[in-house]
């Protein structure tokens, strides 16, 4: 099982900035993912980044988020640009054993608590 704690999120303006943290121990993994979660709404996948640095978006954050890893410290970032209110939702950080970048849920073994991240409008 893989330890995953998320920070940095919080209440921003429309067309700001936030940037998420998720810092991992435990046992190896390959990928890391960011996911979210509006209410009312299924988990879906924002963006991963994998071992070799490749990365993965979904069409609706592609532009505007970036997804980085710093493995000296274990901690995956994601900084969000030109924020949107469709972009409000709890932001939830996800390791996979996978060595590609998987955009399912299900194919992310370890979990961390959550994020929330409000745009307003």
């Amino acid at each position: 099982q893989v330890q995953l704690v998320e920070s940095g999120g919080g209440l921003v303006k429309a067309g700001g900035s936030l940037r998420l943290s998720c810092a991992a121990s435990g046992r190896t993994f390959y990928t890391l993912g960011w996911f979210r979660q509006a209410p009312g709404t299924e988990r879906e996948f924002v963006a991963g980044i994998n071992r070799s640095s490749g990365t993965r978006y979904a069409d609706s954050v592609e532009g505007r988020f970036t997804i980085s890893r710093e493995n000296a410290k274990n901690t995956v970032y994601l900084q969000m640009d030109s924020l949107k209110s469709e972009d409000t939702g709890v932001y939830y950080c996800a390791a996979s054993r996978l060595n590609w970048i998987a955009v399912l849920v299900g194919q992310y073994d370890s979990w961390g608590q959550g994020t929330q991240v409000t745009v307003s409008s």
